[in-house]
């Protein structure tokens, strides 16, 4: 039995990581339970998962959840509610699944208690990839990916050393505006952008997966899970999604992990690791899916992959100030105040303007984050 602390329970990741948990009940206990505003949603996981704490972002909420759960379950919140509960003295593992930057912490708490973490929230290793690693290294404790392309380069890497490693894959869906002309891009609307071909997701992801940030992100990301230097990170598009990504290796073998689109395969991974279980939920058929298709993203359509390189390959601030820049940008279009290619510009622009610290602090990345934050807000779409 591992006793599982899950931040974000209300998104999406975490409402699958629910699902794997009611599966295996003789398996998987979870013990916390945080969320951020969505009070409602919280409290029901809580009355039928019975945590020893839960946490809102938001201390009125977590008044309410206080008065409405009673005084068998410990109720925290803001940014102290998550360290609280990422630093259970029973927990096993911690799975991150917090959009942008507010796991960081919470992920390097857990570390220093000596929890294995599971990042579903890729900013916490675009912002601090370095620090995150060496910690974890320190504190002799796992870090496991639930994104389904870093589930598939771990299980494909399989304890080969980034030595044996060629290249690393990362496959892309390329969105669904793979064959859009480029021409046609400034009249993409917010609700074109939020259907995704093939994965069901929160809205900040689901734009990035339509800019390609997703995977820019993942790049940058990868380059620290797996100890690989930028330049022997790759991105193909694959439309079907079911090749979840791959490694070439430096004799020429390439080793790929495929299944069915569903998060409740790499989340139970990573929850289990090192072990496999039983599982009827994802089912994979190759002979009516057919044909599996691959061709080179196209950068000039979608520069954030260009843009996202550069960040990865000159480091230091730089990855904190792309995704601090992406996140404010994609609210700007979301509320109809920048065009979907401003989505790019409005990053570059920002990254153009910041003076790159090398080796940062972690009070450096942080205030790298904020700045940038600042500046894409006071430029704008200019």
């Amino acid at each position: 039995m591992k006793n599982v602390v899950l931040l974000g329970s209300t998104g999406s990741i975490g409402t699958s990581t629910l699902k794997v948990v009611e599966d295996l009940p003789d398996r998987l206990r979870l013990i916390g339970l945080a969320a951020g505003s969505n009070l409602e949603l919280l409290l029901e996981q809580a009355r039928k998962h019975s945590p020893a704490a839960v946490s809102l972002q938001d201390p009125a909420k977590a008044a309410a959840a206080r008065e409405a759960l009673g005084p068998g379950t410990e109720v925290q919140s803001g940014e102290a509610g998550l360290i609280r509960l990422a630093t259970l003295p029973e927990a096993d593992i911690v799975l991150i699944a917090i959009v942008g930057t507010a796991g960081l912490q919470p992920a390097l708490a857990a570390i220093r208690a000596g929890k294995d973490i599971a990042i579903a929230s890729k900013e916490i290793l675009v912002m601090a990839g370095e620090t995150v690693m060496s910690e974890a290294r320190r504190h002799g404790v796992n870090v496991l990916a639930v994104d389904s392309e870093h589930s598939a380069i771990f299980q494909c890497l399989d304890g080969k050393p980034s030595s044996s490693v060629r290249s690393l894959w990362l496959t892309a869906s390329g969105g669904p505006f793979r064959r859009l002309p480029k021409a046609d891009f400034d009249a993409i609307t917010v609700e074109q952008a939020l259907k995704h071909p093939s994965w069901v997701m929160g809205r900040k992801i689901t734009i990035d997966s339509a800019t390609l940030f997703n995977k820019g992100l993942e790049m940058i990301e990868a380059r620290w899970l797996f100890d690989v230097e930028m330049p022997r990170v790759r991105v193909v598009v694959h439309p079907q999604s079911v090749v979840h990504s791959m490694v070439e290796f430096v004799d020429g073998s390439i080793i790929a992990q495929l299944s069915t689109p569903d998060m409740c395969l790499p989340i139970q991974y990573a929850l289990l690791y090192p072990e496999r279980v039983s599982s009827d939920r994802v089912q994979t058929n190759l002979a009516r899916l057919g044909r599996l298709e691959f061709e080179e993203p196209d950068e000039d359509r979608f520069p954030s992959l260009a843009l996202a390189r550069r960040a990865g390959e000159v480091g230091g601030t730089l990855p904190a100030v792309l995704n601090a820049a992406n996140e404010v940008a994609v609210e700007a279009f979301c509320a109809r105040q920048i065009s979907f290619p401003g989505i790019s510009r409005m990053v570059a622009r920002t990254m153009d303007r910041h003076e790159v610290v090398a080796q940062p602090t972690l009070d450096q990345i942080v205030a790298a984050d904020a700045w940038a934050r600042a500046e894409s807000r006071r430029t704008g779409a200019a």
